[in-house]
C-alpha cells in the first residue's frame, strides 16, 4: 500500500520497528535498515537487478528476515522537482511490488543522494572499486536517514522518547 506522506505512514506503524530504505537503480537496488527506534539508518546490502520477480523476491526475503514494517523508496526527481524517466521506472517498480506485500511504502525525495555519498567516499579516499561496492547501499542509507530525521519532527523518531 502506497502511503502519501510521512504523517500517514507514522499513523500506520507501531511506535517501534525497523524500516527498509531503497535506492532503486537501473542495475542495482541499494538497501539500508533503520534500528527499531528509527534513529539511525545503516547501509545493509545491494541487490544486483535481474528480472522483476527475482528482485522482488530477494527484497521481500530481506524485509522478512529483518522484520521490516515499511519500505521507504527513494524517488529520483530532477533538481527542479519534475519527475523524469528514472522516477517513472521507480514508480512502476513500486506498483508491481505492491500486490506482493502488505508492507506500507512511501516515496522519499532522493535528489542528490548518490552525489552526496560519492563525494563522501571520495573525501574518504575510497578507491573506485570500493565506491562501486558501497555507493548504492550508502545512498539508500542517506535516503532513509533523511526520512528518519523528518520523523523526529513528527514525534515518531527517537527524540520523542
Amino acid at each position: 500500500m502506497l502511503i502519501g506522506n510521512p504523517e500517514a505512514l507514522l499513523a500506520e506503524l507501531p511506535p517501534r520497528g525497523r524500516l527498509l530504505g531503497l535506492d532503486y537503480g537501473s542495475k542495482t537496488i541499494g538497501l539500508a535498515l533503520s534500528d527499531a527506534s528509527r534513529t539511525i539508518a545503516s547501509p545493509l546490502e545491494t541487490i544486483r537487478r535481474s528480472k522483476f520477480r527475482a528482485d522482488a523476491d530477494a527484497l521481500l526475503r530481506i524485509a522478512a528476515r529483518e522484520q521490516v514494517l515499511a519500505l521507504v523508496i527513494g524517488l529520483p526527481t530532477e533538481l527542479d522537482g519534475r519527475e523524469g524517466p528514472r522516477s517513472q521506472s521507480t514508480r512502476a517498480f513500486q506498483r508491481n511490488l505492491e500486490p506482493l506485500t502488505p508492507l506500507p511504502m512511501l516515496f522519499w525525495d532522493e535528489r542528490m543522494s548518490t552525489v552526496a555519498v560519492t563525494r563522501t567516499l571520495l573525501d574518504a579516499d575510497a578507491s573506485r572499486a570500493r565506491r562501486k561496492v558501497l555507493v548504492d547501499k550508502m545512498a539508500a542509507a542517506y535516503i532513509l536517514q533523511g526520512f528518519l530525521d523528518r520523523l523526529v519532527g513528527l514525534g515518531g523518531g527517537s527524540a520523542w522518547r
